[in-house]
């Protein structure tokens, strides 16, 4: 299969030589030519590991023994076999993604990427070494580190903003062992993490570095497509309950910043999978939700930090795929691109914006709403869900409230509440111990939750990763690595 950059300006490359690069060299994000043919309903039909190897299988042909991969990925690292269950929350399905090794949503694409990466330097005969460089806004990371821990011919470096994620996700990174691994927190926001790592892909096309660069971020394609299979491991669920029937339309909520994990739902529905709307839920950076509601796109705002740090993002790299796949124009998106470096917005013509508006609504909420929301759901349900499962949470509400669509609305929760637990304490009216794993303990007292063995301990793992630069050091790093 053949796989082209969204911006049109560097040659076609097969899927697993997608996969390796991560990145297309002018700037652009990898797709294929032509979406693969796909029976959904078989799909549906499978069990979850299944559905992970029909669409890997689809999308990266190249890559061969899938069903190998996938088992090796999965097989006992999550809390389920089911990888992704699915909970029924008063009028909500809630989709749990957060039973993984991470407790994190990141877990099901990136349990998956360093099988892919592997097999596909296999399968190209590649021999040199491969450096990961990844940002992170506080999941990607250690999921991202988990996976890839002393994989063969592969090194590791996230990136994550100093003071900009949970320091339960801090505690995460910074901890995490393996020889080929190297995490360090950067002065600046996630948006300057990201925009220093695609920085650092475009030097290395001018300069010689001692290692080959690949991603784990969204931005590669074998971290997205694995996310598309619990979009169908849901509509799987609510067939089994008898809430839909095979064919019926339902929505999805998802919190997202960097786009990824919505766009992944886009993919299901052109893959046939019967998608209703996307509600793409943001927090008080709203800049997606503004472009979901007016077609301009701009990062020209002040920057928030927020109790759902993994949504603290001004520059959402994958809604650049979403561009493409509706415009089918690189030139556009090359522009478009180019308008957003040099200007930091850009505003989408019109026929694209319509298309775009049939498929995804936004809204976003501030912390206080994700607070009374925990708060709220907590009291009416007994279901404990963290920051951002809370903004998706709202924006369902609101979505059926101002549209009156009361289809079955799937709301995707991200992360273990036990990864925020000073903000989930406040929301339940408690004020927080000071250290954060008093504070899970004392979450765990007051709700009877169970706190995830990966979190539960961490206090006995010493920290090894102190390493603190700033975001114009970030070259000079790599190269020392």
């Amino acid at each position: 299969m053949q796989y082209q950059s969204t911006r049109g300006k560097t040659p076609m490359v097969n899927s697993a030589q997608a996969v390796i690069l991560g990145m297309a060299g002018d700037g652009g994000l990898y797709l294929p030519q032509e979406l693969p043919a796909f029976h959904w309903q078989e799909c549906v039909a499978a069990k979850p590991m299944e559905m992970a190897e029909m669409l890997l299988s689809a999308f990266l042909p190249e890559i061969p023994n899938m069903a190998q991969l996938v088992d090796k990925a999965y097989r006992g690292k999550f809390e389920t076999e089911d990888l992704t269950p699915t909970v029924k929350v008063g009028d909500m399905t809630v989709l749990e993604l957060f039973r993984g090794p991470t407790s994190a949503f990141k877990d099901v694409a990136l349990s998956m990427l360093p099988q892919l990466m592997t097999a596909a330097r296999q399968a190209e005969g590649k021999t040199e070494d491969v450096l990961i460089l990844t940002a992170t806004s506080g999941d990607t990371g250690k999921a991202a580190l988990v996976g890839f821990q002393d994989v063969p011919g592969i090194k590791i470096c996230v990136f994550y903003p100093d003071g900009g994620v949970s320091q339960i996700q801090r505690r995460q990174m910074a901890s995490q062992l393996g020889e080929n691994v190297t995490v360090c927190a950067i002065r600046g926001n996630f948006d300057d993490a990201q925009t220093g790592v695609k920085e650092i892909f475009a030097r290395a096309q001018e300069e010689k570095l001692p290692l080959a660069l690949s991603s784990a971020n969204s931005i590669n394609i074998g971290r997205l497509v694995p996310q598309t299979m619990y979009y169908f491991k849901a509509y799987r669920d609510l067939l089994d309950r008898g809430e839909i029937s095979l064919g019926d339309k339902v929505n999805f909520s998802v919190p997202t910043g960097n786009f990824g994990d919505i766009l992944a739902g886009y993919l299901a529905s052109k893959l046939g999978l019967p998608v209703g709307m996307l509600v793409c839920a943001s927090n008080a950076n709203d800049v997606l939700t503004e472009f979901l509601r007016t077609g301009v796109y701009s990062r020209l705002r002040p920057f928030h930090k927020t109790i759902s740090p993994s949504m603290d993002i001004l520059v959402s790299s994958n809604l650049e795929r979403l561009l493409y796949l509706e415009s089918g124009d690189a030139r556009l998106v090359d522009s478009l691109m180019q308008q957003l470096k040099d200007t930091g917005r850009y505003q989408v013509p019109e026929e694209l914006f319509e298309k775009i508006k049939g498929q995804f609504w936004g809204y976003s909420s501030d912390d206080a709403a994700g607070k009374q929301t925990v708060n709220r759901v907590w009291q009416a349900h007994g279901y404990l869900c963290d920051p951002h499962t809370a903004a998706a949470w709202v924006a369902a509400e609101s979505y059926r409230e101002e549209t009156g669509d009361l289809r079955p609305m799937v709301v995707l929760s991200t992360a273990s509440a036990y990864k925020f637990p000073a903000a989930v304490l406040e929301a339940l009216g408690q004020q927080p111990e000071r250290d954060e794993f008093l504070q899970m303990d004392q979450l765990c007292r007051l709700t009877n939750v169970k706190i995830p063995k990966n979190l539960a301990t961490l206090k006995e793992m010493p920290l090894r990763h102190k390493d603190v630069i700033g975001k114009d050091e970030m070259l000079d790093y790599v190269r020392n690595i």
